[in-house]
């Protein structure tokens, strides 16, 4: 008998791996944009392109700064800074 590949190191499991961190951004990222508009209302497409496009460690930054945000000026400065 050959020998066994470990698990991780399948494509297979692979590929799940990267499905399922790809669901939980894109989960990440609705949950921020619904946030964003209870907080400061409607969020224009042209941000919210920049918001999917922003990678998984400053969506997170987002997450957090957008608890100070009152207005759509505070989410345009907080992504010209990002």
């Amino acid at each position: 008998l050959g020998e066994l590949t470990p698990l991780e190191e399948t494509r297979a499991y692979k590929e799940l791996v990267a499905k399922g961190e790809a669901i939980g951004r894109h989960r990440e990222e609705r949950l921020i944009l619904r946030q964003l508009q209870r907080r400061i209302g409607p969020v224009p497409p042209a941000q919210q392109t920049r918001i999917a496009a922003l990678p998984i460690e400053q969506l997170e930054a987002l997450g957090e700064a957008l608890m100070d945000f009152t207005e759509l000026a505070d989410l345009n400065c907080w992504l010209a800074g990002h």
